[in-house]
């Protein structure tokens, strides 16, 4: 089957340099990669045991997402100089 996935641009050059690293293509090591993470069940990380005496620092999560989020779209604009 053939689906569209849409990946941010530094994630799928990691994804692209990761299967050349390896020697198979992008279609395997995607495939490789949502196999292991079906096998291991969770779609999220184990709780670590830190995270239980602290909560996860659940009141930073928006805040790194929001900051993460600031990032990936700074990184995405072009300037037009540094193409010349």
């Amino acid at each position: 089957m053939k689906t569209t996935v849409e990946f941010p641009d530094v994630l799928f050059r990691q994804l692209k340099a990761a299967a050349a690293r390896r020697g198979v293509s992008v279609k395997r090591l995607l495939t490789e990669a949502v196999q292991e993470k079906l096998r291991t069940g969770s779609a999220r990380t184990p709780e670590q045991p830190w995270m239980k005496a602290f909560g996860g620092l659940r009141d930073l999560h928006r805040e790194n997402v929001r900051i993460d989020k600031a990032i990936e779209e700074e990184f995405e604009r072009i300037d037009e100089e540094d193409w010349r």
